[in-house]
């Protein structure tokens, strides 16, 4: 379930004029414009970021980057983004910034579609004149390397048919690669959790648990280390249950002694119409707190106040 919807009553030239007058004259009334943009789903958001330069002639992101700052402006920049455009953009500066952000690759490859991906890597040309995949193989190697590249192919089965002699015949697969032997065959754990589709290792993940006494979880972590242990692990957690997998993200981003606020605005703003009503209610279970508790005790100012209007929703 998302917690941003249409917005009824919406009137793009209305919003507007309600964002360029919070802008106008001396100082700017940030109040305004975080309860016009977190009232409005995203495909209502661009339709005003089109209008406004229409109307005003200049664009809106030049315009707010004049008068924001800080995370509060990150995370209204990322609203006037399409989700595919700021999976672009995030994927792109992970790869292109100092260093790899792995974790970002991790997270968002790893719990995309096939159609997703595709759009991602198609945008991804279209922004930045350059092949997501090539620049993905330039910048990461080893088993983890070779995983996201196989996920990036965006060529994973989706079949909803369960094939019970193949989804046994994985299974044997995965210990004889693992624990059956020593050292550890990362290869065929490639194969099994970069192609099979979602329906199919859930019923492989069961047969293994059947066979081994162990669960999948167990297996990767005891079989593998670094980024690619990672990796293997975000993909288990998405077939078992995305949401809970982006509530333990949000969590891990606001844990510990400061806050990971990429990662933070990343999963508020791209799952808001996706099922970040369900991250919520999966973050109190597992963490007994919610959300909102944990964002008025690690953010502040209309930052907090913009992630808090998202969360919180208009649905």
């Amino acid at each position: 379930m998302s917690t941003i919807c249409d917005w009824e009553d919406f009137d793009v030239d209305a919003d507007c004029e309600a964002l360029n007058s919070a802008m106008e004259g001396l100082g700017t009334n940030e109040d305004l414009i975080t309860e016009t943009i977190t009232m409005r789903s995203n495909a209502q958001r661009l339709e005003v970021k089109d209008k406004f330069g229409q109307m005003f002639g200049k664009r809106l992101e030049d315009a707010l980057k004049d008068e924001l700052g800080g995370n509060y402006e990150d995370c209204v920049l990322a609203m006037f983004k399409s989700p595919t455009e700021l999976d672009a953009t995030e994927l792109h500066d992970a790869i292109k910034g100092a260093g790899t952000s792995e974790d970002v690759l991790i997270e968002i490859l790893c719990s995309r579609t096939n159609e997703e991906i595709a759009a991602i890597k198609e945008t991804y040309k279209s922004l930045f004149e350059s092949d997501l995949v090539e620049d993905i193989e330039g910048d990461t190697s080893g088993a983890f390397g070779a995983l996201i590249f196989s996920i990036a192919q965006a060529c994973r089965s989706e079949d909803d048919e369960i094939d019970e002699d193949l989804a046994n015949e994985d299974a044997q697969a995965l210990i004889d690669a693992g624990e059956a032997q020593w050292g550890t065959d990362e290869s065929r754990f490639n194969v099994i959790l970069a192609s099979r589709s979602f329906w199919h290792l859930v019923h492989v993940f069961d047969i293994y648990e059947t066979m081994s006494d162990k669960v999948m979880e167990e297996a990767i972590e005891n079989e593998m280390s670094g980024d690619v242990k990672d990796a293997m692990l975000a993909i288990v957690k998405c077939v078992r249950s995305k949401s809970k997998y982006y509530a333990e993200r949000v969590y891990n981003s606001m844990k510990g002694a400061g806050t990971d606020d990429r990662t933070l605005i990343r999963i508020i703003v791209s799952r808001s119409e996706i099922d970040l009503a369900n991250i919520r209610d999966h973050f109190v279970g597992m963490y007994e707190q919610t959300v909102s508790e944990f964002i008025e005790d690690d953010c502040g100012g209309d930052y907090k106040k913009c992630l808090l209007h998202i969360v919180n929703g208009n649905c």
